[in-house]
């Protein structure tokens, strides 16, 4: 098998266009053609609905792309064990909770972009429960992961902490609570939480189930300004860490409270299995950059 028939089909998932594949691998739009072609011919299956503008997968092709993928990702790892003094080329497959990625990916993906320009950086979000398993199963190479102080990520795994922050509890003033409260005085009303497998709702359910108290969800929301608008109106009480909370535009319009069975702090980790050597100095940068970001904040 031709790996640069599978670069090709590739470069042409990736940007949906013969034309636009052609201009990315520095090739003549035949040539780009021949070897998707010559790759279908190979494998028998037909890779690309040509009916569709721009060019997308067929479900076989998109079987066949996400393994082209990792094949071309092991063989990029393959060829730095023998060329330890080259840049890093390939792909990062970076995993980031949705959270942080908003208010700390910005200078590290451009330190990486700058100091590593052959490294493709491929970033995806989700909650850290999930990206570590991403992680186990070799679908990414690092995340980062936000765990209670009271939790460790797996020992199995290599982790560095980048940050620390409080978490706030937060509620609108029209609710008439007092400043200072336990779990129990919240017992009763809503939480404005994010979807479930949220490290910060995982961890107030399980302070709440400890004392035999429900965890009512009122509302489940995406994304730290619309929860916090929420609970700004009443919706019910919400959890943000104190930099998010500090620079939100609600924050005027919130009151905190101080509840004493409740003081927590999330720790940011960065996650990984052993790193093959073409991805050491990339990591140890993003590593470098979250810290300095996540101190500024």
């Amino acid at each position: 098998m031709n790996t640069r028939d599978i670069s090709a089909f590739i470069a042409v998932v990736d940007t949906g266009s013969i034309v636009q594949a052609a201009a990315t691998l520095h090739l003549t739009q035949p040539g780009v053609t021949r070897r998707v072609q010559s790759l279908e011919a190979l494998l028998g299956l037909e890779l690309l609905d040509r009916q569709c503008k721009p060019l997308r997968p067929t479900a076989a092709g998109y079987e066949v792309y996400q393994k082209g993928r990792q094949l071309l990702h092991a063989q990029a790892d393959l060829l730095a064990l023998a060329h330890s003094d080259v840049d890093p080329a390939g792909e990062l497959r970076l995993g980031m909770p949705p959270f942080l990625a908003e208010v700390a990916l910005t200078a590290p993906v451009d330190c990486l972009r700058e100091r590593f320009p052959r490294l493709s950086l491929r970033i995806h979000a989700g909650w850290s429960s999930s990206l570590l398993e991403q992680v186990e199963q070799g679908l990414l190479d690092v995340t980062a992961a936000v765990y209670s102080e009271n939790t460790a990520p797996p020992s199995a795994m290599f982790a560095h902490p980048f940050s620390r922050q409080s978490i706030k509890v937060v509620a609108s003033p029209s609710l008439g609570l007092r400043t200072r409260v336990a779990l129990k005085d919240l017992a009763g009303l809503p939480w404005v939480l994010s979807q479930s497998g949220c490290g910060m709702r995982s961890t107030l359910r399980r302070e709440l189930e400890a004392q035999g108290l429900p965890c009512h969800v009122g509302v489940e929301a995406f994304g730290v300004d619309l929860q916090l608008s929420l609970v700004a109106r009443g919706a019910g009480i919400g959890l943000v860490t104190a930099d998010l909370l500090a620079a939100s535009a609600y924050r005027d319009r919130l009151k905190v409270l101080s509840v004493s069975d409740f003081k927590i702090h999330v720790i940011g980790w960065l996650v990984h299995r052993a790193l093959p050597p073409r991805l050491e100095a990339p990591v140890a940068l993003l590593l470098q950059q979250l810290k300095e970001v996540m101190a500024k904040r």
